[in-house]
């Protein structure tokens, strides 16, 4: 999910699923404001896609050079139709 999260920058998912993505796509951010080799191997360990770990490098990290952290957004959006599951948008700041 982490993956989705930075190739769409924004995903719809159920509440307890965004807190924990949430987390890691933080860590994520941390290492690719760091921009070295052994941070970009240790993000490419957890992410899933080489493309999005580029991405994240070059897009995502630059945005947030200021930010100490706090880089995602969780944002209510109402419940689930079939199980009343509470759904969120995860999103980047």
């Amino acid at each position: 999910m982490v993956t989705s999260l930075i190739i769409a920058e924004r995903i719809q998912t159920t509440e307890a699923k965004a807190k924990e993505v949430r987390r890691i796509a933080d860590k994520m951010v941390t290492l690719a404001k760091k921009g070295d080799l052994h941070a970009r191997r240790q993000a490419m360990s957890y992410v899933l896609d080489e493309s999005a770990v580029t991405k994240l490098f070059e897009n995502i990290a630059p945005r947030f050079e200021k930010r100490e952290g706090g880089y995602t957004r969780i944002v209510k959006v109402g419940h689930r139709r079939g199980d009343a599951a509470p759904m969120v948008v995860l999103e980047f700041v």
